[in-house]
């Protein structure tokens, strides 16, 4: 069964840092590509991180500057390391794995998307 944790959220002054961690675990997939989502109340889920097996990151204009994914393939761990918060950055962070879920042998896959139960981050005023 597989298991996408968030950690690290929690409430921070303006100008503060934080650094969400997620860790996937019960899979023998390979995982394609990790990322970070969020939420605000009232809001529709936005997309703030996201990076490929191969490194290649893709960040919400948003974020850009102030926020950095990274990734530990051998522990199928990502992180967002969040610099110079605004109180706009509040939401529940959810962290979305996605796995390669190989069929035959002739190499055919198919991807399946995993979701965490999120984080909270407020940033306070």
């Amino acid at each position: 069964q597989v298991q996408v944790v968030e950690s690290g959220g929690g409430l921070v002054q303006t100008g503060g840092s934080l650094r969400l961690s997620c860790a996937v675990s019960g899979s023998r997939n390979r995982i394609n590509a990790m990322g970070w989502y969020r939420q605000a109340p009232g809001k529709q889920r936005e997309l703030v991180a996201t990076i490929t097996d191969g490194g290649s990151t893709n960040y919400a204009g948003s974020v850009r500057g102030r926020f950095t994914i990274s990734r530990n393939i051998a522990e199928n761990t990502v992180y967002l390391q969040m610099n110079s918060l605004k109180p706009e950055d509040t939401a529940a962070y959810y962290c979305k794995a996605t796995l390669r879920i190989v069929i035959n042998v002739e190499g055919a896959y198919r991807d399946r998307e995993y979701w965490g139960q999120g984080t909270q981050v407020t940033v306070s005023s």
